[in-house]
């Protein structure tokens, strides 16, 4: 077992989580209630992870994170250091793949919660601050729950888009999927199965967290 890999896979996964729910939340909530023009031209952009093959959004990404573009060039000017193959932009990676499966079970969630509650809410004097903290967020607990679990094994098991991007760097951008790729190529058979068993376990027992989360609901 690479410890080592499978630590930054948590980090990056961890990371990924906490910079993603805040913002899908905002979509999620956005979809959901509002009707504005590009509405449809925002859910297919958000949903296009979903279809687009790895390499093809990597590519995209690694083009948009080099040094040469806009902002890579921003980012190198502020930090120091690059986007293209390292830890900072496998995470802004892996908010452009994870982000369907972090606003998907969410905005399931807030199109559920009948519109009479907040408008009650409204009427009782409290703000939409208020309201979407006391009334909305808590009834959509059980998508933000799902939308949670799914980032997050999602994410630890990303080889794609980790790949095109962060490249394989030990300590710094290999992930556990792609330990396991490194294994494979040098013929470790044995290794490689004890990591794809553990990433197996870890990714069937989210499925069922999130299948017992919507059967509650």
């Amino acid at each position: 077992m690479d410890w080592q890999a499978f630590g930054v896979s948590l980090r990056l996964a961890a990371w990924t989580v906490a910079l993603l729910l805040p913002m899908a939340l905002l979509l999620a909530r956005l979809l959901a209630w509002r009707r504005f023009p590009g509405r449809l031209v925002l859910e297919a952009v958000i949903a296009l992870p979903l279809v687009l093959p790895p390499s093809v959004l990597g590519f995209y990404l690694l083009v948009l994170f080099n040094p040469g573009a806009p902002l890579g060039r921003w980012f190198m000017e502020t930090t120091g250091t690059t986007l293209v193959f390292s830890f900072p932009g496998l995470v802004l990676a892996s908010l452009v793949y994870s982000l369907p499966f972090a606003v998907q079970p969410l905005l399931r969630a807030f199109q559920a919660i009948p519109p009479q509650l907040r408008e009650a809410a409204w009427c009782s004097g409290l703000g939409p601050w208020r309201t979407f903290w006391k009334i909305e967020l808590p009834l959509a607990r059980g998508g933000l729950l799902s939308a949670l679990v799914l980032s997050f094994a999602h994410t630890l098991g990303e080889f794609g888009v980790v790949l095109m991007v962060g490249g394989n760097i030990p300590g710094r951008t290999r992930t556990l999927a792609v330990a396991i790729y490194d294994r494979v190529q040098a013929f470790d058979e044995a290794a490689a199965g004890r990591m794809s068993l553990f990433l197996l376990g870890f990714s069937l027992m989210a499925v069922m967290a999130v299948f017992a989360v919507e059967r509650r609901r």
